[in-house]
């Protein structure tokens, strides 16, 4: 064996748990599918909030462990990707969240008239705010430095990777409903809308968890990204004109001039969706090794991404 661990899978939560393991002082290698800027996590929006994930108990502690990396990684936003920017969450009362919400700074119940849109309540709150593409390169930069390659390798199980080192960390996504198998893991699509920015410094979100129709839009530099969907077990890889227009009309009836802004892409992602919510496992492979999962994040893989990577880290290593 010429690893101490094999990281399987190279999104956010892939790259974050192979960093801690390595800053342990583990020999890491990350085997990835896709490249780095062509996983799900590279489509995301990315604000910070749990949103779309269970455990609610165990997802608090996760959320505020991720939440206070994003601060820090902030101070130095060109390089990492990470702002703190303002912005409000639409429908929801402060009174309605847990515990957790006590930690979130700047964190403040709105009176009507200050929530844009047709809505009635909301919040406001200065987040982390997460541009990927660069957040991921410079996650490969910080792996690169402390001597994680990351491999582009397709894998049909583990045994391949338990052959190879002998703790194996299973953090493949949507994948994993075939590679574990793992019939609790359904896609859930969301589907975005990428357009020149008219001049909106401020994200905003109005995203029922029950509902397939979410609104939001992000500001990221050079660009506004519009979302979104949430349409549970739909598969198809491919932007619909039908959905892209419903994006933009939802979003412009709480900013009118995102009506009139010129599109420059579509995304598509699916998200890794888990009925019982995330899965954060350690059992034994066959010839004395380990495999650790670390899979099922939905929507929120960004939000959590640290938490989960040291709980993941703790199993991998004890």
């Amino acid at each position: 064996m010429s690893d101490d661990v094999i990281v399987v899978g190279g999104g956010i939560i892939g790259l974050t748990t192979a960093l801690t393991l390595a800053e342990r002082g583990l020999r890491v290698r990350v085997w990835s599918r896709d490249a780095v800027t062509g996983t799900t996590s590279a489509v995301a929006g990315a604000l910070w909030w749990p949103y779309r994930i269970e455990p609610a108990d165990e997802v608090a502690g996760w959320s505020l462990e991720s939440l206070r990396v994003y601060e820090k990684l902030a101070g130095d936003a060109a390089a990492t990707g990470v702002r703190i920017v303002a912005g409000v969450h639409a429908d929801m009362v402060l009174g309605d969240l847990g515990d957790w919400a006590r930690e979130v700074p700047e964190l403040r119940q709105l009176a009507s008239a200050e929530v844009p849109g047709p809505y009635g309540a909301g919040l406001a709150a200065r987040l982390p705010l997460i541009d990927m593409p660069v957040h991921l390169t410079w996650l490969c930069g910080r792996l690169e430095a402390a001597g994680v390659v990351v491999e582009r390798r397709t894998v049909t199980g583990f045994a391949e990777a338990a052959r190879a080192a002998r703790v194996v960390v299973n953090c493949t996504g949507p994948a994993a409903g075939e590679l574990v198998p793992d019939a609790r893991m359904r896609p859930v699509r969301g589907q975005l809308v990428v357009v020149e920015n008219p001049g909106i410094a401020e994200w905003f979100t109005a995203a029922d968890a029950a509902s397939s129709e979410t609104t939001y839009f992000f500001p990221q530099p050079g660009r506004l990204i519009l979302g979104g969907t949430a349409q549970e077990d739909d598969e198809r890889p491919d932007p619909d004109p039908a959905d892209a227009a419903a994006i933009v009309a939802r979003c412009a009836r709480v900013r009118p001039e995102i009506a009139d802004a010129r599109v420059l892409g579509h995304r598509v992602g699916l998200r890794p969706a888990r009925s019982g919510g995330v899965r954060i496992a350690a059992e034994p492979l066959a010839g004395g090794g380990r495999l650790v999962h670390n899979y099922g994040h939905g929507g929120a893989g960004v939000t959590v991404a640290w938490g989960c990577a040291l709980r993941a880290a703790e199993l991998a290593v004890g």
